[in-house]
């Protein structure tokens, strides 16, 4: 619902990745490897079957046209990959806050 997928379930990821396209505008950090906690206890509400969209097929041309200035394009074999430029989240806040201020 908030974002096209670009990567599939089990594809192998790392911080700093673009994994889909925010429906909102602006940035969202997310970890896409958190899985739900498992617990013994019963609880009242069902579990909810999530149906994931299937991602959108990454070409170079969309890659080039989707890229923003702070982000680049990893060609690799047998995968392009969108990333950010700076993939600690807390070094990219402070590179955009002096960017604003300059």
């Amino acid at each position: 619902e908030r974002a096209k997928m670009l990567v599939r379930p089990g594809d192998p990821v790392y911080c700093g990745m673009i994994v889909g396209e925010n429906s909102r505008p602006g940035d969202m950090d997310v970890n896409v490897c958190k899985e739900k906690k498992l617990t013994n206890m019963r609880t009242t509400s069902s579990d909810e079957n999530i149906k994931l969209e299937p991602p959108r097929e990454l070409t170079l041309e969309l890659a080039i046209e989707f890229i923003a200035e702070d982000e680049l394009i990893e060609v690799v074999p047998g995968a392009i990959r969108l990333r950010k430029r700076h993939l600690d989240p807390i070094v990219r806040r402070k590179k955009a806050k002096t960017k604003v201020s300059i």
